[in-house]
């Protein structure tokens, strides 16, 4: 988009319409083609020199909101990246209960004479069976009487506490030094107890169904371990510490800043445009009698938009009712206000 803006500027605005080899000829060469202009974004962008001189006002605005739009977005790059590659990751050497049951590093124990116990101890899987000897054979004792204390033997470092999904929800849910590593050990679910034979079960199992399948049960869920005011909001995508990205909150700005110096370069470029213009109906109309405004800026205009990406100008003839002779001159920009005659030869 800056390309394109700064070549059709670069049409638009008479200041970029120069004659470099006046001796060669009357024509006026325009560099920024478009070619050109974008050579001159890309080389920018990668900080490299393009040979490109910008020459009008209107043009240079822009040159000088794409170098700083350019300037910001490469030092954020650098910088989110130098962040990125410098970070430290938390390193988890335990994945799951193989690797937890393959090291002897890292203590780890349960609640003692909890389900979680009674599970390692009853369980016939050879992986289980050897992290229930381990924790059995292991001195001092891995075993601990409450949650807040093995809560707080975790947070104090080198232990690993095995407790139902339920609870380890709720805790890590709670604080942000703690997480859950590995999925479930095993399934089960609660239930509530009756008497045998009472009429009182059937329908308290077909009242939890029911809530099941209305989706309240997990309503109830949300409500009290997620959407509490002590909530630890964590990033579930990943457990690894990361840079940000950057996104349109973080970088939206300079294109805001971007945009607004694009609109500023095209009003500068419009009243170059009027005001070149009127300097040239009121020479021509002091010399001629024959040119308005309006024609002026229609006839330039014209070229404007009909150039085809044409870079030169064609000699513009005029006739001086002045003069006898016939007098051929080229319009030039501001910067060049002498009219060079050319008068026939003499026999």
């Amino acid at each position: 988009m800056s390309g394109f803006c700064l070549f059709t500027l670069a049409r638009f605005t008479p200041y970029e319409w120069l004659n470099p080899r006046p001796w060669e000829g009357n024509k006026l060469v325009n560099v920024l083609t478009m070619q050109n202009s974008f050579w001159f974004v890309v080389g920018t962008f990668l900080r490299q020199s393009s040979g490109i001189a910008l020459q009008a006002t209107s043009t240079r605005i822009v040159g000088g909101i794409w170098w700083f739009f350019t300037l910001i977005i490469i030092s954020s790059y650098t910088a989110n990246l130098a962040a990125f590659l410098t970070v430290e990751r938390m390193i988890t050497p335990i994945e799951n209960a193989e690797d937890l049951a393959g090291q002897t590093d890292i203590p780890y124990g349960t609640l003692e004479s909890g389900s979680t116990m009674t599970f390692f101890r009853d369980s016939m899987i050879e992986t289980y069976r050897k992290m229930w000897r381990f924790m059995e054979n292991r001195k001092p004792s891995v075993f601990v009487p409450t949650y807040e204390e093995g809560i707080q033997r975790v947070l104090k470092g080198n232990y690993a506490f095995l407790m139902e999904s339920t609870m380890l929800d709720y805790v890590v849910q709670r604080d942000c030094n703690l997480t859950q590593i590995g999925g479930l050990l095993d399934s089960k679910g609660y239930g509530i107890a009756t008497p045998m034979g009472s009429p009182w079960r059937d329908k308290i199992s077909l009242a939890i169904l029911e809530l099941q399948e209305k989706g309240e049960i997990q309503m109830l869920y949300d409500k009290w371990w997620k959407n509490t005011g002590d909530t630890c909001h964590r990033n579930d995508k990943g457990k690894e510490s990361k840079a940000n990205s950057l996104g349109v909150d973080n970088i939206g700005g300079v294109f805001v800043v971007l945009l607004g110096g694009l609109a500023f370069a095209v009003m500068v470029a419009i009243c170059e445009f009027c005001y070149n213009s009127k300097r040239n109906s009121i020479r021509e109309k002091r010399m001629t009698n024959q040119q308005s405004l309006c024609s002026e800026m229609g006839g330039e205009l014209c070229f404007a938009i009909k150039c085809r990406g044409s870079r030169q100008r064609p000699a513009l003839r005029r006739e001086c009712s002045k003069c006898l002779n016939k007098v051929a001159y080229v319009k030039d920009d501001t910067r060049q206000t002498n009219l060079s005659p050319v008068l026939p030869s003499s026999p």
